[in-house]
């Protein structure tokens, strides 16, 4: 069993310093850098950071929902908060993987049904009702990265 099986930490730095010193011209023992691992670990990558941009996407969704279909007041700021902290993990994101942002408009598309069914969840759990329907309700890439609030439009 190697390092990969039984602690992947260990093994991603020890192929990372193998991979490093290969890259300087340093001759290291071939056998030691695991070829295989390490192009399945690459070709994750990029599921890796769609997928943490998605929960981002979804998080922000969901939360300017909340805002549209909400009477209640007082969870308003969190859910402010919680949009701004999403624009900035999204833009953030977006930054160091600029080639992402072509499958925003899809992320969206596949999270907006979610965000919808928690939003709705809101207004219950402080005993209201939503004040319009969830499923009317899209948002664009400007409104979901941006600093727009639905109850300043």
């Amino acid at each position: 069993m190697s390092d990969y099986d039984t602690d992947v930490y260990a093994w991603s730095a020890r192929q990372g310093t193998l991979l490093r010193r290969l890259a300087a011209g340093e001759r290291v023992n071939d056998a030691d850098l695991d070829w295989a691992n390490i192009a399945e670990e690459i070709g994750t990558v990029d599921r890796s950071e769609r997928s943490v941009l998605s929960s981002h996407v979804g998080n922000v969704l969901e939360h300017l929902i909340k805002l549209r279909i909400s009477p209640a007041a007082d969870p308003r700021a969190g859910w402010r908060e919680t949009i701004l902290r999403g624009h900035s993990e999204a833009e953030e994101l977006l930054r160091d993987s600029p080639c992402l942002r072509p499958s925003l408009g899809d992320i969206m598309a596949r999270r907006l049904p979610t965000a919808r069914r928690l939003a709705v969840a809101a207004p219950d759990t402080h005993g209201e009702r939503p004040t319009m329907n969830p499923n009317l309700l899209t948002f664009d890439e400007a409104q979901v990265l941006g600093e727009w609030f639905p109850d300043e439009a």
